[in-house]
């Protein structure tokens, strides 16, 4: 494998705009919520589920751009190999703080709207002249709205004969056993 293609295999992940130097950890969740409500005998009745919005917390670190090998400081002088941790920390803290959702691209999938929900950095002996930081991700599931015309609040004396037709679907009729409420009432009871 030549050196242009693991340059460009390297840089497969993405922040929104920011490409992190290593990934460490990839961690990530979708989750079904099942509703459940109690009946009056038996177990609880599951009749609804939705998606909750998509998790992912990358465990990412950002080389010290600011300075040639970490032996010689070279930003003063106005050369740079890229972003100093500092600058690269405060570029993720702005992407937080404008609360704009962005594209997630990790080892397994892309992500759509995404915001950092939680920005974590480590520094310490063998993290000073680097980033080390965790991020967790959080899906925005935007939504649209429409409006819709109704009858003036004036026009409503007439009740529904001022509403549109709506389609309520097909009716039936059932037949009405001979049981009668009490007794019925009383078999529950």
């Amino acid at each position: 494998m030549d050196i242009v293609s693991t340059l460009l295999k390297l840089s497969t992940r993405k922040i929104g705009v920011v490409v992190p130097d290593v990934v460490i950890s990839e961690k990530h969740s979708d989750l079904l919520e099942i509703t459940e409500h109690p009946v009056e005998k038996g177990a609880p009745v599951a009749d609804h589920a939705f998606k909750r919005p998509s998790e992912v917390v990358m465990e990412v670190g950002f080389s010290g751009g600011g300075s040639l090998l970490d032996l010689l400081d070279t930003s003063s002088v106005g050369l740079s190999l890229g972003l100093s941790p500092k600058e690269v920390y405060q570029q993720l803290l702005d992407i937080q703080t404008s609360r704009i959702p962005f594209d997630v691209v990790t080892g397994k999938r892309k992500y759509s709207n995404m915001l950092i929900r939680e920005l974590s950095v480590v520094t310490d002996k063998t993290t000073e002249n680097v980033l080390s930081a965790t991020l967790s991700l959080r899906q925005v599931i935007i939504t649209s709205t429409q409006t819709t015309t109704v009858a003036d609040k004036a026009d409503m004396t007439q009740g529904a004969s001022t509403s549109a037709v709506q389609s309520a679907g097909t009716k039936s009729t059932a037949p009405v056993s001979n049981q009668s409420l009490l007794s019925k009432l009383k078999s529950y009871f």
